[in-house]
């Protein structure tokens, strides 16, 4: 049976999450997270992929991605994924991939839908039990969006960019979201658009949330 062609369109932010193989870790210490960094980093720039959101996760990544060049994301992940392998296998006297096959992927197509992704994306160490607040944990994009720290990887999407006239108004609107827990339906219909890779446009089409401000 042929595989089912991903929906990828230029303009349009793609969350993307990777597994590990058989949800096996894919990082163990410190230093393997700031390798994954510094490779994502790096193919991101050369595939012209912006990265808005991120989570690594023990045994999975979340990414939130726009480009121009719809092939941009399966070139990232490819380099990106074997490069990352090469390392961890040198590192683990280990042979195999990391990653259990191919990477998934969903569009974001609207407005109230990129920030209720990026809330997904920068909470999961919290659902998970990891921390207790999002801006624990070292390993996301929550801090560098928050204003909290300064993350290089980042780029702001334009829609971060209407949140305030400028950087302190921006993040201080941006921590204001996390105020208000995604509700079950929103975490429900995330994860339904991820298992058939399509849009979430159900979401979208749902009323402003009560104190959600507005891009």
């Amino acid at each position: 049976m042929s595989r089912r062609a991903r929906l990828v369109l230029p303009g349009m932010p793609l969350h993307i999450v990777q597994r590990g193989h058989n949800r096996q870790p894919c990082f163990h210490t410190p230093s393997d997270h700031l390798v994954y960094l510094e490779k994502l980093s790096e193919h991101a720039s050369l595939t012209g992929c912006a990265i808005h959101a991120y989570v690594m996760m023990t045994n999975h990544v979340h990414i939130l991605t726009s480009f121009d060049d719809i092939s941009a994301p399966a070139r990232l992940f490819r380099l990106l994924g074997q490069q990352y392998s090469s390392y961890l296998n040198r590192r683990l006297g280990r042979s195999g991939s990391t990653w259990e096959g191919r990477y998934w992927s969903c569009p974001v197509p609207t407005e109230q839908y990129l920030f209720i992704c990026q809330q997904y994306i920068e909470l999961n160490p919290v659902r998970a039990g990891m921390v207790a607040h999002q801006e624990s944990y070292r390993w996301s994009s929550y801090r560098g969006n928050a204003g909290l720290g300064e993350d290089r990887l980042l780029s702001r999407h334009e829609l971060y960019d209407g949140l305030g006239c400028n950087d302190a108004e921006r993040q201080q609107n941006y921590r204001s979201l996390f105020k208000q827990a995604l509700t079950e339906t929103e975490l429900t219909q995330l994860r339904e658009g991820f298992k058939e890779s399509l849009p979430n446009d159900r979401i979208a089409k749902q009323p402003d949330r009560p104190g959600k401000p507005s891009p």
